[in-house]
């Protein structure tokens, strides 16, 4: 490995990896200008700001220059290049003093050199694209750097994809760690109502992430998962929730996705909790890779009194699917189909026949996003069992509920009825 890239007591050897997609086309960057200067090693590397890591290699010479090989970078010819101190193009090594006191000139001895910086799209400095010789080489000249420029331009294309990935998955990451070390998001209820009693009958619990990320609960739970941090934040909100069971009366409603429920954590969970006051939501966008696993997880937490729902129907055109082959015991209607319901005549005609349909497969209801007393009214009269909105009350902590009106103690007689399934 040129020292260069990877100087001596600054190596890490090991087995050659297995190059991406993005590397190899970097490689065939390199083969064209190792082939056109005909110089004996190009490599691509990449400068972090104390270290330089030789990251795609073509060279002559495997045996000295090694990919994943790392250098000082104030050490190399590449930064001093950078620095000025070095012209781009050095046909002979010799005749720069301050290149021959650097440790590439001495091992491999390097004796020509090209370089000339890998710049993204923003700016901002990624590396450098090289070419080295182990002779001199008088031919070298301001056409082959022109040609190393437009080699580190297409390279820079082809790796700035992978470098922003990497940035975001660090900044979620970054993120998100905290708040799982922390033991989970913040998770606060929000009311849910009989439309016809006007009683108070569950909760459904939310996950709240800090404000100053901007994003919505459901963004927070995909950057998760794309981190492998998303089965545990799901698992540790499911916690969150259950912790309010203590302090609320009738049924709580807790969001899972349909992979995170297939492990046996949350099984686990599941068994730990008065089962007859949980309500578990799958949402319509959710992909279930295998309905017959999913119930077979389901259907003995289900025969000990849990409840099953699937949320946001209406909102797209997967939701039949959900329904028929889960049975659900409640339907929650997303809220673009209920806003606005009672001066829309097609909306409402919609929600009839979801009534009409959910009723039919012997499930409940549930109204979301209710805003105005004329929209309740409208639902009323459409026959859905029940409402959730800030008309009956904001998400927030249950020993500081922020409902609209007292809301009427739930008898366990009222908050079975209320997620008891309807007969057709």
């Amino acid at each position: 490995m040129t020292a260069d890239v990877a100087g001596e007591g600054h190596r890490e050897v090991g087995m050659k990896k297995r190059r991406s997609d993005a590397e190899e086309q970097v490689a065939e960057l390199l083969r064209t200008a190792k082939e056109s200067l005909h110089l004996s090693v190009a490599f691509l590397s990449r400068l972090d700001g104390t270290t330089q890591h030789l990251e795609v290699v073509e060279s002559s010479v495997p045996f000295l220059f090694q990919e994943g090989n790392q250098q000082k970078q104030e050490t190399t010819f590449c930064q001093a290049i950078l620095d000025g101190d070095l012209p781009a193009v050095i046909p002979d090594v010799r005749k720069h003093p301050a290149a021959m006191a650097l440790p590439a000139a001495r091992l491999p001895r390097i004796r020509s050199f090209v370089s000339v910086p890998v710049v993204l799209s923003d700016g901002e400095l990624y590396g450098t694209f090289c070419a080295a010789g182990l002779t001199t080489d008088k031919d070298l000249s301001k056409r082959d750097r022109s040609l190393m420029t437009v080699l580190a331009s297409a390279a820079a294309l082809v790796i700035e994809p992978g470098v922003r990935e990497a940035a975001r998955r660090r900044e979620v990451l970054d993120r998100l760690e905290p708040v799982v070390a922390d033991g989970g998001p913040l998770v606060v209820l929000q009311p849910i109502v009989d439309l016809v009693t006007d009683r108070q009958v569950g909760s459904e619990a939310l996950s709240r992430f800090p404000a100053a990320w901007g994003k919505a609960p459901d963004v927070v739970f995909e950057e998760a998962h794309s981190v492998g941090l998303g089965h545990r934040l799901e698992l540790l909100a499911l916690r969150r929730a259950a912790d309010h069971l203590d302090a609320v009366e009738g049924y709580v409603a807790m969001n899972i996705s349909p992979a995170t429920l297939l492990l046996p954590e949350f099984t686990d969970l599941m068994r730990a909790l008065p089962l007859d006051r949980v309500l578990l939501e799958l949402s319509e966008h959710d992909q279930v890779a295998d309905y017959a696993e999913l119930a077979a997880v389901l259907a003995p937490l289900r025969t000990d009194g849990l409840r099953l729902a699937i949320d946001d129907v209406g909102a797209g055109y997967s939701s039949l699917r959900h329904i028929v082959l889960t049975s659900p015991d409640v339907l929650k209607m997303d809220r673009s189909v209920v806003s606005g319901v009672d001066t829309d005549p097609v909306l409402a005609k919609l929600v009839s026949s979801l009534v009409e349909f959910g009723h039919g497969c012997g499930a409940k209801v549930v109204a979301e996003g209710v805003e105005t007393a004329a929209e309740a009214a409208e639902l009323r009269r459409l026959q859905v069992d029940l409402g959730q909105g800030w008309l009956f009350g904001r998400p927030a902590s249950p020993v500081t509920p922020a409902v609209r009106t007292p809301a009427v103690p739930v008898t366990r007689a009222a908050r079975d009825d209320a997620l008891t399934p309807t007969a057709g």
